[in-house]
């Protein structure tokens, strides 16, 4: 199960990957996301890094929890990606793709993966399409909120 949604930001590919990138930000961006903070040595951005993020479910307060995350793929204006982890094993992967246009401005897509198993295969009918549906209407409204951000600056 995935989905992607992509939405063109008056600023330069550099500056909303810094935006999307600082983690310890993406609680004023994201519906769900609360806070987000750094583990170990990590300080930023950087392949291997860990962090976790502390999530309120369909944006409801009942719902809390902490997720640790590890970023997978991360180059400075053009990707940053980060998969979330249970026990260590990678569960779902989101990924933020920057793409320079011609107007000096950046086309950013963001992106879940589930993947194809035998857990998405039976979720996604029984309610997966729901929390597909929820997860785009979140990824738009995160990035209006970077853009808003990355336009202002």
């Amino acid at each position: 199960m995935r989905a992607a949604v992509t939405l063109h930001m008056n600023a330069p590919p550099e500056q909303v990957w810094a935006l999307v990138s600082d983690i310890t930000k993406m609680g004023e961006y994201s519906p769900e996301v609360v806070e987000a903070e750094w583990l170990g040595d990590a300080t930023g951005p950087a392949v291997g890094a860990r962090y976790r993020g502390h999530v309120k479910r369909n944006e409801n307060w009942l719902v809390l929890y902490w997720t640790t995350c590890v970023v997978t793929e991360c180059v400075p204006g053009q990707v940053f990606e980060f998969t979330v982890t249970i026990r260590d094993r990678p569960v779902n992967t989101w990924r933020y793709e920057f793409k320079a246009t011609g107007d000096g401005g950046t086309d950013v897509t963001e992106s879940f993966d589930l993947g194809d198993n035998m857990f998405t295969k039976i979720w996604r009918p029984l309610g997966g399409v729901l929390r597909e549906r929820r997860n785009r209407r979140d990824m738009l409204t995160t990035l209006e909120r970077i853009k808003a951000v990355a336009e202002s600056t």
